[in-house]
């Protein structure tokens, strides 16, 4: 009898990731370096700390109303790709193609490179690392010790999301707890510091921007610290129960966050005045040495290692999946949507990415500018992801949503609102950055028309 063959399926994602690892990534992907050096910046815009709190309850707000409203987009399509998928069936092809775009070619690489950069520059501050800035190779181009250790950090964290999501999931938990649980410790010891005073608070920084224009880039530090909240919805695909995982990951997440700004903000202002806060290029560092000496400055730059290890980790996770999700679609390379028949990760989106990666950070000084000119970018996709609420909710009115938008229509209203006056004042005050930002995402559209001429000549 003829022997009929039988075709193994093609390998899956795997739905590894629960609750705890879901949240891990929203609060570790969050809280990078920025806690710990932007009171200096946000002091010296409005010079007051009445005013800074004010800057972080507004940026803790907006960032909170985006999670609201990305639970439902969230809850309603648990597809790999996350923000693509939103953009992709809200706006059509075009629209999730010049996401992903903007996403994977310039905006993931730029930042697991400054990331794995800032790493090393945190590493360089103990005596015994001192070798880290000194040059092994100058040309062709200029080669430190630190550039191998930032190459090995994203190799290293790309093999273990590599070699399975519950790993990089079991990394994201544990290192996040540790994280937290630092956080924490500092805030103990500033409250504990004996000179401290509830006075320091009443004080001001007399040489602030102030006004408007100060408070805006008060907030725009602010956002900055908060920024990554929106990462885990690419990795949907891979969370189990994401209807009811993801919302309360990205509430919960984004909540523990806002507390935990507040309250090492509130510790540093309780043991340094508000002009040394504006004159410290590292605020939390200062006010643990002055609490603890020379000790209390290293807890904070272990604090702040184990925090941009954690956050390379969540980048890394959730950066593979929307070329991935592109390439399923089949409006980008076939390759990358290559899922590993014994992992089940996307193994080759992983691979090129970290490449990419590696190549921004070798040459890390020339693209220095383009790490901020991905600020407009970022901001125009939250607010139009954040809009295909409304369409959804306009084109398919009877679609199951195990989640609606707490404060509908109001809070997406609001968080789209924001967006475009942080849009506006963004792109008028760095328009040189705006404008190279713009043409990067436009640039997208030919090679978009590209891949869809070759999409249809394969059917």
């Amino acid at each position: 009898m003829p022997q009929t063959a039988t075709k193994n399926p093609a390998p899956e994602l795997a739905r590894d990731l629960n609750v705890s690892h879901a949240a891990a990534i929203v609060v570790g992907t969050i809280i990078g370096s920025g806690i710990f050096l932007v009171p200096k910046e946000m002091m010296q815009a409005v010079g007051s700390a009445h005013l800074v709190y004010l800057a972080w309850i507004v940026g803790g707000l907006l960032s909170f109303f985006g999670a609201l409203s990305y639970s439902e987009l969230a809850a309603m399509k648990p597809q790999a790709g996350g923000e693509y998928v939103y953009m992709r069936d809200g706006y059509g092809p075009l629209g999730g193609f010049l996401y992903a775009w903007t996403y994977f070619v310039l905006a993931k690489p730029g930042s697991m490179a400054t990331i794995a950069i800032g790493l090393v520059r945190i590493l360089g501050t103990f005596s015994f690392l001192a070798i880290l800035p000194q040059p092994l190779l100058t040309r062709p181009i200029l080669i430190t010790w630190g550039h191998l250790v930032a190459i090995a950090a994203v190799v290293f964290i790309s093999f273990i999301n590599y070699i399975g999501v519950k790993k990089a999931g079991e990394f994201q938990l544990f290192f996040t707890l540790l994280k937290v649980a630092i956080i924490l410790a500092i805030v103990g010891v500033g409250f504990a510091y004996a000179h401290g005073g509830v006075a320091n608070f009443a004080t001001r920084y007399l040489g602030a921007r102030g006004g408007f224009a100060g408070f805006m880039v008060a907030l725009i530090a602010a956002l900055w610290a908060y920024d990554g909240w929106n990462l885990v919805t690419t990795v949907a695909g891979e969370i189990k129960q994401p209807q009811r995982s993801l919302p309360i990951a990205l509430i919960l997440g984004v909540a523990t966050v806002a507390v935990l700004y507040m309250l090492v903000n509130a510790a540093v202002q309780y043991v340094m005045p508000a002009s040394a806060i504006a004159a410290s290029p590292r605020p939390a560092s200062d006010a643990m040495q002055l609490a603890l000496g020379a000790a209390g400055a290293a807890i904070v730059s272990a604090g702040m290692a184990i925090s941009m290890l954690v956050t390379l980790n969540g980048s890394t996770m959730t950066g593979a999946r929307v070329p991935f999700a592109l390439a399923r679609d089949r409006y980008f390379f076939q390759g990358l949507a290559r899922v590993h028949p014994r992992f089940h990760t996307p193994s080759s989106a992983l691979v090129v990415q970290a490449i990419l990666a590696i190549i921004f950070l070798l040459f890390a000084g020339s693209f220095q500018e383009l790490f901020s000119v991905t600020l407009f970018g970022e901001w125009l996709f939250y607010m139009l992801v954040t809009s295909t609420v409304f369409i959804f909710r306009w084109r398919e009115p009877n679609s199951e949503r195990p989640y609606k938008t707490w404060g509908y229509p109001v809070v997406p209203a609001l968080f789209i609102i924001a967006s475009a006056v942080l849009l506006y004042y963004t792109f008028s005050a760095n328009l040189r950055n705006s404008f190279v930002g713009s043409a990067l995402i436009l640039a997208g559209i030919p090679v978009f028309y590209f891949f869809q001429r070759r999409r249809a000549a394969v059917r």
